[in-house]
This record gives structure tokens, C-alpha cells and sequence, in this order.
């Protein structure tokens, strides 16, 4: 019996919850994915399936069996790799999770150059607007954008990420530029439900500044807050990796030039160091080199015009409505 493939389509099935879904990914008939699994149970001496007729389920035994059988995959996967048995590419699936904006602007191009390297590894990229239980998920890399990482989680810095306030031309005209942060009070603010939210976390000369800010507008994805900026809803801080082209079209313009909104870190999170599957180990080296640096390629600095208000509008108004 080939028990690395037995233990291989038992995890599929776990993970599906289907023998047919199984077959489908592995590509293998059903009658191949039932006969591993007949196999993997009459070696390991316990049933591991509940089956019925609509759903396939773990049993106690399969439920104990199932993370030291991931993890026994993985330590194959390890010692095929130092031994040079694997002599092909490097082959897997990988689950990764980021933002929709990052994926967007960044993330995706740098997937697609990493398969060109290695087109045996596949990826699936789910953009969510949250930070999502990589166990539950079953996620094998989330990329964050934040200072705040949770406990129980192993994270690599890969750079950081600039952020900076801005408006559209046509609100600043109707309502004038902030020329101090206490200004902002009396502007619409565009927050950010998980990010910057109803504070700005802002460093001048030297000092840090945090100003409340309020607004008719809340957004819970970045690409929502920079829309609504573009269309004249008011102020928002939006990392410079994703407004770039706006702000040197000008469609954006920047506010508070000299308030620079709190960095983030860009970081590269995962469950273990430990037993990593190669298609992991590589891709994370390859977004350090990609991304790396204290400002990664993708936030260089960016010369930005300001606009000069029309005459007779106001150094700091108040927002509309």
C-alpha cells in the first residue's frame, strides 16, 4: 500500500468532507480514494470515517488520527527534501489569506512570479476583511498588514507600510485643507471599521499626535475607503502601496504633509516553524526577498503636489451635512 498516498487522501476527504471532492482535487477516481482510505484503516486497526449515504464524517479514532497524520505528511515531505529524493520541482497547495486592496495592488503579481518558478505549487488566495483562525480555515499563510498580532502565531516581518491622509480635489475645495491635526475635527473622516478606525495615530516633529476623527462614511475594506476618497467623501488614511497612482495623478491629494500616520508592518504569519512544507519555506523566503526592507519596493516614497484652495474656501471647514 502507498501510505504516504492513503495518508494524503485522508486528509483531503478530512478536509472536504466529501470522498467525491477528494477525488476531484487529487485527481483520482472514487473507487482509488476509497480504496486508500479501505487501506489506511486496516493499517492503522480503527475505522476513521463515518460514512453515510450524504456526508462523510471524522470518527473519534480518525479526529486523534488526523493531526499526527498532517504532521507525518509534513516530516515526508521534510526528509524527501534534505535527501534530494524529490528531484522534480517542488510540489503542494498552498491557502493564503490577505486583504482584498493587497492582493490587488501587490500580493497577486508576486504569487503569479513565484509559480513561474514553481508551476507545481499551487495556490488558493481568499481576500477576507478580517484576521481569520488559520486552524479553522485551514490556512497555511495569512499576510497582515498590522501591529497587533495575536498570541499563538508565528510572524515574519517582511517590511513595512506607509500610510498617509488624503482627500480628493473636490472636497478639499469645498471645504478646505487642514493645516493642523486639531483641524481635523471638523472635517469628514473616512474610517477604517478594522484599521485606523475613529483614530488617528499621527507623528509630528517629533511627537506622536492621536486625534478622534468622525465622518457619515465607514468602510471595512481599504478599497471601499479609497473609493469613497475618490469620490469626494472626505479625508481617509490609506497606505501609499495602494493611493500611489492617485496621489500622483492627483485624484488624491495629500493633507498634513508633515503628520505622518503610525507604520505598519507588512508580516508573513503562519502556525509553526516546525515540520514547514517546502512549498511554505519557499514561498515565505521568497516574499522577504520581494517585499524586504525596512520600505519594501511596492511604498517607495512618493513626491506628492498639494492643492491650492479656490479662493474664499476655508483653511478648515466644516464637513458637509
Amino acid at each position: 500500500m502507498d501510505h504516504l498516498g492513503a495518508i494524503r487522501t485522508f486528509i483531503e476527504i478530512a478536509d472536504q468532507g466529501s470522498l467525491t471532492k477528494a477525488a476531484e482535487t487529487l485527481d483520482l477516481s472514487r473507487a482509488m480514494v476509497s480504496r486508500h482510505l479501505d487501506g489506511l484503516e486496516r493499517w492503522l486497526g480503527t475505522r476513521l470515517l463515518h460514512r453515510t449515504t450524504r456526508r462523510v464524517g471524522l470518527s473519534e479514532a480518525g479526529a486523534e488520527a488526523l493531526p499526527r497524520l498532517r504532521q507525518m505528511l509534513d516530516l515526508a515531505a521534510d526528509l524527501q527534501a534534505v535527501s534530494g529524493a524529490r528531484r522534480a520541482e517542488p510540489v503542494g497547495k498552498l491557502r493564503i489569506t490577505t486583504s482584498l486592496s493587497f492582493a490587488m495592488a501587490c500580493l497577486t503579481q508576486v504569487i503569479v512570479e513565484f509559480q513561474r518558478l514553481h508551476p507545481r505549487i499551487t495556490v488558493d488566495l481568499m481576500t477576507v476583511d478580517r484576521a481569520v483562525d488559520l486552524v479553522a480555515e485551514r490556512i497555511d499563510l495569512a499576510v497582515r498588514i498590522t501591529n497587533r498580532l495575536d498570541d499563538g502565531v508565528v510572524a515574519r516581518r517582511l517590511a513595512g507600510c506607509r500610510s498617509v491622509l488624503c482627500a480628493a480635489p473636490a472636497y478639499l475645495s469645498l471645504h478646505g485643507q487642514p493645516k493642523q491635526a486639531s483641524d481635523l475635527a471638523h472635517h469628514a473622516c473616512i474610517t477604517h471599521a478594522f484599521g485606523s478606525r475613529a483614530e488617528y495615530r499621527l507623528t509630528h516633529a517629533g511627537q506622536v499626535v492621536e486625534r478622534a476623527v468622525s465622518g457619515p462614511l465607514s468602510g471595512n475594506e481599504t478599497a471601499v475607503v479609497r473609493q469613497a476618497a475618490l469620490a469626494g467623501a472626505g479625508i481617509a488614511m490609506l497606505p501609499t502601496y495602494f493611493v500611489g497612482d492617485d496621489l500622483r495623478r492627483a485624484t488624491l491629494v495629500r493633507v498634513l504633509p508633515d503628520h505622518e500616520p503610525e507604520a505598519l508592518g507588512i508580516h508573513a504569519i503562519y502556525l509553526s516553524r516546525q515540520h514547514q512544507p517546502l512549498p511554505l519555506k519557499l514561498l515565505i523566503d521568497f516574499l522577504a526577498d520581494r517585499f524586504g526592507g525596512d520600505t519594501a519596493p511596492l511604498d517607495q516614497p512618493i513626491p506628492v503636489p498639494s492643492l491650492t484652495p479656490r479662493r474664499g474656501s476655508r483653511s478648515s471647514g466644516r464637513a458637509a451635512g
